[in-house]
């Protein structure tokens, strides 16, 4: 129970606010109770309805929730903060961030011909070499390019997305292990997030199936290069999503596939099964894991009602996309030797991450990967694991900022590792488990 003097106030706006911070603080730390509405409402000497208020606030933004006779409780993942990585630790190899390898990504040189003048772009928003680029870039691994839209990468585009679709208090399904920051925004936009478990082929349809009886009414995936879990959907298990899509026509279907230009191997999209696909969906790529990660555009193919509701509100707010970085993308993307790059990188990136992989079983070590730069480990103790390679001078993610109910793990970027790290960091990997009761997941 919380003290009389961890909320204050006197209106519900207020209240809710002294709530929020108190979380952002860490006084109120996640699955604590608030008082309960007249406890608080006569330390606050303030009527139940105000309060009662307060809380509704604070349970549509995400930051709590109530549990029936539990009462109401702080979330946990309360949307008042993200779960940014802590700062990596003086000297020791980072293995935590997630980003590619600087050595392949080209020169950022903006164009020599900026836009002229102070004028909007509102009424032609996309450079039309750039939207047939990227009409392109979709058309070349199946995805329908009648409808074709451009963001300010690819967590702005979700956000619009589900904010013009969804209503505060609609359940999202998400992948469990899943990207954090969508962990993050889908209660920030005062939605609730549905755990849809994962193995190497993707997301497993009974526990979609399990979230649309939920009554989720978007599925947010990966199809390829998952984040962190490094799964991707195979063909056989396209089909079964979308046979359990089938059943639930309305769900807004949203695919992530930022790792199209770094990974190997056939897209298995949900939404180029044509008309076996979902009626509502959009696939989103982003370049930033293969072009620079300070690109912020994103391009989208999505169905026709979903492309005039997303172009809609980004009429009402940003307007467009800056055609100074719009012609920058555009030149990288036809540019050759950018293009070798790229193909080196895809190849490294598989290397690397298969002689973590194999390393790690030769030492008896499950992980997962099977695509993109990360590799995901089960352990049973994140702490023991992550400072135990700690002491080894490797610095890796910890798995709670990815989980909602799935079972704990770390992340490993392999991104830049060589393959004389892999087999080193195996075997430090292979000494933690001296007790391994406390840091083997299996």
């Amino acid at each position: 129970m919380v003290t009389q003097y961890a909320i204050s106030g006197a209106t519900a706006r207020e209240i809710a606010a002294s709530a929020e911070q108190a979380v952002a603080d860490g006084v109120l730390q996640p699955g604590q109770s608030l008082p309960p509405v007249r406890a608080l409402a006569e330390s606050l000497t303030v009527s139940p309805g105000t309060v009662a208020a307060a809380y509704k606030e604070l349970r549509r933004r995400g930051i709590v929730v109530t549990r029936g006779r539990g009462g109401t409780v702080v979330a946990e993942a309360p949307s008042v903060a993200s779960r940014r990585p802590p700062r990596v630790p003086e000297g020791l190899r980072d293995l935590a961030g997630g980003h590619p390898d600087p050595a392949f990504l080209p020169d950022l040189v903006p164009p020599g011909r900026l836009s002229p003048g102070a004028r909007s772009h509102r009424a032609s928003p996309r450079l039309p070499e750039l939207e047939e680029l990227a009409r392109a870039w979709f058309r070349r691994d199946g995805v329908p390019d009648a409808h074709v839209t451009f963001a300010h990468g690819a967590l702005d585009c979700v956000a619009r997305l589900l904010a013009v679709e969804l209503r505060p208090g609609d359940p999202v399904a998400v992948e469990d292990p899943g990207f954090h920051h969508l962990l993050d925004l889908v209660p920030a936009l005062g939605l609730r997030t549905v755990p849809v478990a994962v193995d190497d082929e993707g997301p497993r349809p009974e526990s979609l199936r399990a979230a649309l009886r939920a009554g989720a009414r978007a599925f947010v995936l990966c199809p390829r290069a998952q984040n962190p879990y490094g799964s991707r959907v195979s063909r056989e298990r396209r089909d079964a999503l979308l046979g359990v899509l089938a059943a639930a026509p309305e769900v807004l279907v949203v695919e992530d596939d930022h790792g199209a230009d770094t990974t190997q191997g056939p897209l298995h999209s949900l939404t180029a099964a044509g008309a076996a696909g979902p009626a509502r969906w959009a696939q989103i790529r982003t370049v930033s894991k293969h072009l620079g990660t300070d690109l912020r555009w994103a391009a989208m193919a999505c169905d026709a009602t979903t492309l005039a509701r997303h172009d809609g509100r980004m009429l009402l707010t940003s307007g467009w996309v800056s055609h100074v970085l719009q012609e920058t993308v555009a030149r990288l993307m036809t540019d050759a030797a950018t293009a070798g790059m790229v193909r080196r990188a895809t190849t490294a990136y598989r290397a690397r991450r298969e002689a973590l992989v194999a390393a790690l079983a030769e030492h008896g070590i499950a992980s997962h990967g099977v695509s993109g730069m990360n590799v995901w480990v089960p352990v049973r103790d994140e702490s023991a694991v992550v400072n135990g390679l700690r002491s080894h001078g490797w610095w890796v993610a910890g798995g709670a900022r990815f989980r909602i109910a799935a079972p704990p793990g770390v992340r490993i970027t392999v991104a830049d590792l060589t393959e004389d790290e892999a087999t080193r960091l195996a075997a430090d990997f292979a000494s933690l488990y001296a007790d391994r009761s406390l840091t083997y997941g299996g």
